[in-house]
């Protein structure tokens, strides 16, 4: 067995600029071993800023702007964490989040943007969105555009600033208003569009340092689109509905951005690092001098030796640099000098397909030149679509028949996913007989087994552990954390103790205690939340990472069982559905990286609150895991000797999953999952096959007696819980579509059906 190489080296990518993701694309193509790659962003996506004018225009939709980063770092075998930078400290080589996070590197490299925020204008942040970062302002503008183009009361917006950023969005702004103006009322200049208009407010003239002829090129194309040019006159406050201007006079507005220069991030002042105005100085290498382990590239950069306009072309250019020199500062090479380019063509956006370019002192305008925006714009793009996953090792020479099957086509899923199929796992258990003892009161078959506690209590006791899903260990420590508890709190326990199991791949001594710290600290705050403690555990090294945690509970009253559900009650589940499908899906680089984010955050959301919610009037409880909601359905069916009806309308789904399983995306453990089920009829529908999806950290599932359903709901949802009422417990027998037996939908007794779909 071929052993994997250690980890012994730290790589930070701070922000998600156009020239990380261009390094994270090269390091998919060409990885340095031994190195963990880490990229920081707050979104899971980062928007190219070269298409935003057509975005704003209409000529764009808001997806063909954005990088996926969760898709990009999964082809880079990088770890995503979504997070805001707010502190680095050079000597230290650590970086703090929002929230006070601290990662550790050996290498860093800044790309981080810049900001057109004004926080010293009074009401800018109250009342104002800046242009720069672009995540933020695309979300505002799309809503205001919508509104615009639904009549719905007047669009005037102003932008502040009249360098080329701000008179690209002014006519970008202008184009989509007129349009917005013939949808709502037909003709522009109609009676709808004489409520959408434009200013454009500089504090001095337009474009300053531009030649005369150029401001004067500028000033008729802005009045030919019907922008409000406001010179010499600067704003001085914000208000909800009007700018106010130092000459007194005011414009009104419903929206107002900022585009007024381009300023550094201001956590970048208390970091010690050499600034220029703000900016991060770097030297012909792209490292900062002072700390030669630390990069920054983009706009947030000052190239010390060759000083230039912020501009994105330097930003691409740097990217095979940077990629170079932070290969050879991790490994001993030599690093490489960046020459930009004297001058560079720049393309500005006109607002309808046409745009204007200049370079070399000469000006062409006109729709062949938006036609070769377009063209680089989207090939730009195009690198960071249809990337490919890596294939899993086929093997090598002769194998005994039968391994290529189990291998199959597909990589091995993390989580839930990685179970043993419920089968092989039936045929194991049905040999376990707990010892005639008078403290073990129950063992296998429900979610924990039950031991006689303190004072009369029960103390309810489970194990889990997952194969890592995910490239952030800290992460993988809540989720495992959420899940593992996941059967104490559906027998109605309060979470008590906990035994770590943690398995970290080949790692150096040093980050063995990094990743440690990080495993430990990240899940005894998540046991310490829902009242419980890490009481000590055991680690070992193996080929991946992997996490469990063997868990106690105590119960003041009756465990709640798997049994017990009563016809006529009602079925509760407090998450949706569909983890499984989408990590299958992004471990094949098909997921939206939203997608992907949201899945996560459910993930590690716990139970506790729902759990104290429902131990009060359940009759019966599990929580839904790796058999997916038709198998534990199937199982409180059996146990209860009862039939479970479900809606499958009702049944709440993650935003993707069913994209992803009509594409025919499935979890490595879904056949298994089916099979157990195979005679149970379902629609041709992918919502039906998602009742199959191995779920990890899913939600609890609960039978509440009829009359206190609803009751039950409010208070799950006043509680944050997203719970939905999914079905009813039935009499046993009826109609499933199935022909009833063992691993058919049956009860394996007498052939009754257990689950309908309806």
């Amino acid at each position: 067995m071929q052993t994997p190489l250690p980890i012994t080296r730290e790589l930070l990518l701070i922000g998600g600029g156009h020239s990380h993701a261009l390094v994270l694309r090269m390091w998919g193509m060409k990885p340095l071993a031994g190195v963990r790659v880490t990229v920081i962003n707050p979104q899971p996506t980062a928007p190219y800023s070269g298409m935003l004018p057509g975005f704003v225009a209409g000529h764009y939709a808001r997806g063909d702007l954005d990088i996926d980063l969760v898709q990009l770092a999964r082809f880079a075998g990088a770890r995503l964490i979504a997070g805001r930078a707010v502190h680095i400290d050079p000597a230290r080589r650590e970086v703090t989040l929002e929230g006070g996070r601290v990662l550790s590197y050996h290498v860093a490299s800044l790309d981080i943007g810049i900001t057109s925020d004004m926080p010293a204008m009074p009401g800018f942040t109250d009342h104002a969105v800046p242009a720069k970062p672009l995540d933020r302002f695309a979300a505002t503008w799309d809503g205001f555009r919508a509104r615009a183009l639904a009549g719905d009361g007047p669009a005037r917006a102003v932008v502040i600033g009249a360098g080329v950023a701000g008179i690209e969005l002014a006519l970008a702004m202008a184009h989509a208003l007129r349009a917005a103006g013939r949808t709502a009322g037909g003709t522009a200049g109609g009676p709808a569009a004489s409520t959408a208009e434009v200013t454009l407010i500089d504090k001095a003239e337009i474009l300053p340092g531009m030649a005369a002829s150029r401001r004067a090129f500028f000033r008729r194309a802005l009045a030919d689109a019907g922008v409000r040019l406001v010179e010499n006159d600067a704003p001085v406050r914000i208000a909800a509905d009007h700018v106010a201007l130092a000459s007194g006079a005011r414009v009104d507005a419903d929206l107002v951005t900022g585009a007024a220069g381009a300023r550094a991030q201001g956590w970048l002042a208390g970091s010690g690092l050499a600034l220029h105005e703000g900016f991060v100085v770097v030297d012909e290498t792209l490292r900062t001098p002072s700390h030669p382990e630390l990069f920054a590239v983009g706009d947030c950069a000052h190239l010390s030796h060759a000083p230039r306009p912020k501009a994105g072309v330097f930003a691409v250019r740097e990217a095979p640099v940077l990629f170079h020199n932070l290969r050879a500062a991790l490994s001993g090479g030599k690093a490489r000098a960046f020459r930009p380019q004297k001058d560079y063509l720049k393309l500005i956006s006109l607002g309808q397909k046409s745009a204007l370019a200049d370079k070399w002192g000469v000006m062409w305008h006109g729709a062949a030149l938006w036609r070769l925006k377009d063209r680089i714009d989207r090939k730009f793009m195009e690198q960071f679509r249809g990337l490919e996953p890596m294939a899993p090792p086929a093997p090598r020479g002769p194998v005994a028949d039968g391994v290529r099957e189990v291998l199959g086509a597909a990589p091995l899923c993390g989580g839930c996913g990685a179970k043993v199929g419920g089968g092989a796992l039936a045929t194991a258990l049905s040999g376990l007989t707990p010892p005639e003892r008078g403290d073990i009161l129950s063992g296998a078959g429900d979610d924990a087994a039950v031991l006689a506690g303190p004072d009369g209590r029960r103390q309810v006791i489970s194990t889990d552990h997952l194969r890592a899903f995910t490239e952030d260990p800290a992460l993988m420590a809540e989720i495992a954390a959420v899940h593992a508890l996941g059967d104490i709190w559906a027998m109605g326990g309060d979470p008590q103790a906990a035994l770590a199991t943690i398995t970290l791949p080949r790692l150096s001594g040093e980050l063995q205690g990094r990743w440690l710290a990080e495993i430990t600290g990240a899940a005894a705050a998540m046991f310490a939340r829902e009242g419980a403690a890490i009481v000590g555990g055991h680690s070992a090294q193996g080929s991946e990472l992997s996490v469990g945690f063997t868990v106690t509970g105590l119960c003041d009253a009756a465990p709640i069982g798997k049994g017990g559900a009563l016809p006529g009650d009602w079925l509760v589940l407090t998450k949706p559905i569909g983890t499984g499908v989408i990590l299958a899906g992004e471990m094949r680089l098909q997921a939206p990286g939203g997608a992907v984010m949201a899945a996560l955050a459910s993930m590690r959301r716990p139970h506790g609150a729902a759990a104290r919610i429902l131990r009060g009037c359940a009759r019966a409880m599990t929580d839904v895991t790796g058999f997916g909601l038709a198998g534990h359905l199937a199982e409180m069916a059996r146990a209860s000797g009862c039939r479970m009806v479900v809606d499958l309308a009702s049944v709440p789904v993650l935003a993707g999953a069913e994209d992803l399983a009509r594409a025919g995306v499935r979890s490595s453990l879904w056949p298994d999952n089916r099979a157990l089920l195979a005679g149970l009829e379902t629609p041709d529908d992918p919502r039906a096959d998602l009742l199959f999806d191995p779920q990890t950290a899913g939600g609890l599932l609960a039978a509440v007696p009829a009359e206190r359903a609803e009751a039950v709901l409010g208070e799950l949802q006043a509680a944050g819980v997203d719970a939905r009422l999914i079905g009813l417990a039935a009499e046993a027998g009826g109609h499933s579509g199935g022909d009833g037996g063992d691993g058919d939908g049956g009860d394996g007794a007498g052939g009754l059906p257990v689950v309908q779909i309806v």
